[in-house]
């Protein structure tokens, strides 16, 4: 406790003021590894404004990995100490004295200069601090991805994935990537892990050949947890002849196993495609799931147990050029009969993005559902390209759509005004 409280004096976490009129100072977690604020006990628009903090988006880390495969270029990954205990607070923060911590003077309280873990605006506070100061060494950040930052000296590249307090760290100028090492090293005590191997548990094989990117770990952790290690494998993650739906069936006792498991599952298809469909259908149901929603997310898990360590492969040797895949299933929604949106995106050969989302909108035809999806498909086509464009990296032919439905590829090459397209124009035409 004495070497915690060393360690916040010396980062002048807070100073001794007499405790306000009116003010209630927020208490702390006293069952914690370190002193953790009761960040829960705070009021908004008093102790707290803003929350709202920026991570670097999955599809840009596979887009950037994959980017770096084909480069050669090296990847690193840097750990902050303490990340939370750096951001500068901008509201008035009053806690209660820690205690070992004697005041001289009666009726006192800390008034916090620097954020504490457990704060609401935490993680808002560090995010700023490190931006300001990527900023002020040249870097640049993309408005497609604000987690993303790069720095350009002639034809030489440098770039950052920051989420929360992980930093992934490639490219080509050798030098750079030194000196922003040095330089957070400086400021913020960073911890340098080497090459990349293990990233939010996602693990990460290199080679001279390829990238590969699996969760294998958290995998069998969770069949493990479930119960389900020695369960008979499936061969499919969900029957296509199965359509989940409200059923009338017995509602879960405790519904928080349930959410538990899909939320689990919606982080593993960060390199599980082949699960995303199963996935959207089980999280459909989270705020009334039943028996059998709970037995179709119990085969999911059967089938993962077939290969755990399925996961995204990057070759180093490929062409630099987006093809995507559109595709819909019209009225699937038994409850709302809405459409799902499908789509998936290779750069050469590294798949790097992919969804399946259900439609806002009742689709009244199996085109319209198909051009619904071409839309969609073509709005994240473009996010990849502003990236792409952002790294000054220039794809050898442009991109390509693929679309299996011919009056949906003949409405996109004849977008004429039409009664009955009269909606498409205003939503779809983009395409």
């Amino acid at each position: 406790m004495k070497h915690e409280l060393d360690a916040l004096e010396l980062n002048k976490t807070w100073r001794l003021v007499d405790c306000p009129a009116g003010v209630k100072p927020v208490g702390f977690d006293r069952y914690k590894a370190r002193l953790v604020a009761k960040g829960f006990t705070q009021t908004k628009g008093v102790n707290f404004l803003e929350t709202f903090s920026p991570v670097v988006k999955p599809a840009t880390i596979r887009l950037v990995l994959a980017l770096a495969s084909m480069k050669h270029w090296p990847i690193y990954q840097l750990d902050v100490n303490n990340a939370f205990l750096h951001g500068n607070l901008s509201e008035d923060v009053y806690m209660t004295l820690p205690p070992g911590f004697i005041s001289p003077q009666p009726n006192q309280c800390c008034k916090l200069l620097k954020s504490l873990y457990g704060l609401r605006q935490s993680s808002r506070m560090w995010y700023d601090k490190l931006s300001h100061l990527l900023l002020s060494h040249g870097y640049q950040q993309t408005s497609s991805d604000y987690s993303l930052f790069v720095k350009f000296i002639g034809d030489q590249i440098s770039i950052l994935l920051v989420y929360v307090d992980d930093i992934v760290l490639t490219g080509n100028s050798i030098s750079e990537l030194a000196a922003i090492k040095s330089i957070l090293h400086q400021h913020f005590r960073i911890k340098d892990l080497g090459p990349l191997k293990y990233f939010l548990g996602i693990e990460v094989a290199q080679s001279e050949k390829e990238i590969c990117l699996s969760q294998r770990k958290y995998c069998l952790n969770l069949l493990e947890d479930s119960g389900l290690l020695g369960a008979k494998p499936a061969s499919v993650p969900m029957d296509s002849t199965t359509r989940l739906y409200h059923d009338k069936n017995p509602l879960l006792s405790d519904p928080f196993v349930y959410r538990r498991l899909v939320g689990r599952l919606i982080y593993l298809t960060t390199t599980r495609p082949d699960i995303m469909y199963a996935t959207q259908q089980l999280s459909q149901f989270m705020a009334s799931p039943t028996k059998s929603h709970l037995q179709a997310a119990k085969h999911v898990l059967r089938y993962l147990k077939t290969s755990p360590s399925k996961g995204l492969f990057f070759p180093r040797e490929s062409e630099i050029q987006l093809l995507s895949f559109s595709d819909s299933d019209w009225a699937r929604c038994p409850d709302t009969r809405r459409s799902l949106i499908g789509y998936c995106f290779f750069l050469g050969s590294s798949l790097v993005s992919w969804k399946t989302k259900k439609q806002t909108t009742v689709a009244r035809s199996s085109t319209e559902a198909e051009y619904r999806a071409l839309a969609n498909t073509t709005c994240e086509v473009q996010w990849i390209l502003n990236v792409l464009q952002f790294l000054r990296i220039s794809p050898i032919r442009p991109p390509v759509l693929y679309c299996d439905n011919q009056s949906t590829l003949h409405i996109a090459a004849n977008p004429v005004f039409h009664e009955r397209t009269k909606h498409l124009e205003v939503h779809c035409h983009l395409v």
